[in-house]
């Protein structure tokens, strides 16, 4: 790739699924032009860089987030302390340390770079989850429009991240958000609430939140 334009993410493959392009950067401008396109980096440490589209599309839309009746419990103990943009880099790299200790896909030092870049820029967001002063859980992801792009949490205490998820998403229904991309399903996020959708049909509520 040689510019900001990337193949139609209907093009993209089937097997792996939703795999669209290989190469180009982790540029601001790059990051942003995927992301408004439904696209994202994913890929393993030495790797090219690989951008995803995949199909079906799994979302959580906010008013679907699922709440056990144990976690309404912990809520109601007010164990943690919550925070939005407080200490982005430090989740991001505690999401990296996660990955690296082989929970999926490694967040590399150039990946935390261009995402710390963005958080610079208004673009990327972190939530914060402290207990006795100490970061014990978080998550961060990419606004774009009026959908909220996660991209990964960590959780270092039972429900930490959980109770983060929460926080999330309260903030974003205040601010009129339409759902959080969750990209890939897994028995975590479906746990809470999340669900799977057609590729085109995520394309069309993305190109919503845009207008």
């Amino acid at each position: 790739m040689t510019d900001y334009e990337f193949p139609d993410p209907q093009t993209a493959l089937v097997d792996p699924n939703g795999l669209l392009a290989v190469g180009g950067d982790l540029s601001p401008e790059r990051l942003i032009a995927a992301y408004s396109q439904g696209i994202f980096p994913w890929f393993n440490e030495g790797e090219d860089i690989m951008w995803w589209s995949p199909d079906p599309r799994a979302v959580l839309f906010l008013d679907d987030l699922k709440i056990s009746r144990s976690l309404t419990k912990v809520l109601r103990k007010g164990l943690f302390k919550l925070t939005f943009d407080q200490d982005f880099p430090a989740v991001i790299q505690q999401c990296a340390e996660l990955r690296k200790n082989g929970a999926g896909t490694w967040i590399t030092a150039e990946m935390i770079e261009a995402y710390c870049e963005l958080h610079r820029q208004g673009i990327a967001h972190s939530v914060e989850v402290w207990q006795q002063n100490e970061l014990v859980g978080g998550l961060y992801g990419l606004s774009i429009g009026k959908v909220f792009c996660g991209e990964s949490m960590f959780s270092k205490v039972s429900n930490a991240s959980k109770v983060g998820l929460i926080y999330l998403v309260t903030k974003l229904k205040q601010r009129d958000f339409i759902l959080i991309d969750c990209q890939m399903p897994n028995p975590h996020l479906l746990n809470l609430g999340a669900t799977t959708i057609p590729r085109q049909e995520f394309l069309n509520l993305l190109k919503f939140g845009l207008i």
